[in-house]
């Protein structure tokens, strides 16, 4: 036993040893600071002057590869000092990557995606969307997902892949959106009347643009009531807001104007 202790003491502290442990120490301690540095230099990378001509969903997607490249580096570093020969670590990365390749095809179809949406540009970060199904606004573009964020603040993350594959419709790509509102007014009204008031509606919210002018429509002769339609341009910024405003704006003039909005009604005729 005691030739057993002796041994292991001089196991431990021969040169060999030490400076294995040193190593251990040194490897670990240059991956955790190159760990905590990489997302600030990725950053000041795509702030910097050289990516200020790319868009700011462009830098961002840039930012996520340039940090994945910058932690290989930082874990190769690691492996150096620890002594690690990088011809065979090589070929275990490349083995590994094959494998890995082929378990995570889904992954790479979503960096595919990802490349495909930094490229084409159907959205950009803060425009609103709706696609696969949900819509909100989109606050990250990563390598394999895209996040968005609904109108109750719900984040949703949707992989790039299937993003990339489906059909987008950006309310954002241009500063102005038409607002379509349909009223229903009964077969008694005054049709005259009633697209005067809705002129008048139009006319007096200064947020609805003046070009192209508001446009009033009868839609369609309902069973109970005429359909009447009233067309205006706004800015992307004032769209909910018009709308809830005009509705109730409306609402209002009818009322004061004695133009109905009738129930759904039938007319039912007996005959002896």
């Amino acid at each position: 036993m005691e030739k057993f202790f002796n041994d292991l003491v001089a196991f431990l502290t021969s040169p060999s040893t030490l400076m294995s442990v040193l190593r251990f120490l040194l490897a670990v301690l240059i991956i955790f600071i190159g760990c905590k540095l990489v997302k600030r230099i990725s950053k000041k990378i795509v702030n910097s002057r050289a990516f200020s001509r790319f868009s700011k969903t462009v830098r961002t997607f840039l930012g996520h590869i340039i940090a994945v490249c910058l932690y290989i580096g930082v874990i190769l570093l690691g492996a150096i000092i620890l002594g690690l020969e990088l011809s065979g670590l090589s070929a275990v990365i490349a083995s590994a990557g094959i494998t890995i390749g082929l378990a995570l095809q889904g992954s790479l179809a979503n960096i595919a995606g990802g490349v495909m949406i930094a490229g084409i540009k159907p959205f950009e970060i803060g425009h609103f969307i709706e696609a696969d199904g949900v819509s909100g606004t989109v606050t990250d573009i990563g390598i394999f997902y895209t996040t968005i964020k609904t109108g109750d603040n719900k984040k949703i993350v949707i992989p790039n892949g299937s993003l990339s594959n489906t059909t987008i419709t950006n309310y954002s790509a241009n500063e102005t959106r038409r607002l379509d509102l349909d009223f229903t007014v009964s077969y008694e009204s005054d049709i005259t009347l009633v697209k005067k008031v809705l002129y008048s509606c139009a006319k007096v919210d200064e947020r609805i643009l003046a070009d192209p002018a508001p446009v009033v429509y009868v839609t369609a002769h309902g069973d109970s009531a005429i359909c009447v339609q009233l067309r205006v341009w706004v800015r992307n910024s004032d769209y909910w807001n018009v709308k809830f405003d005009m509705l109730e704006q409306v609402k209002v003039n009818f009322d004061q104007f004695g133009i109905s909005i009738p129930y759904p009604q039938l007319d039912v005729h007996m005959t002896k």
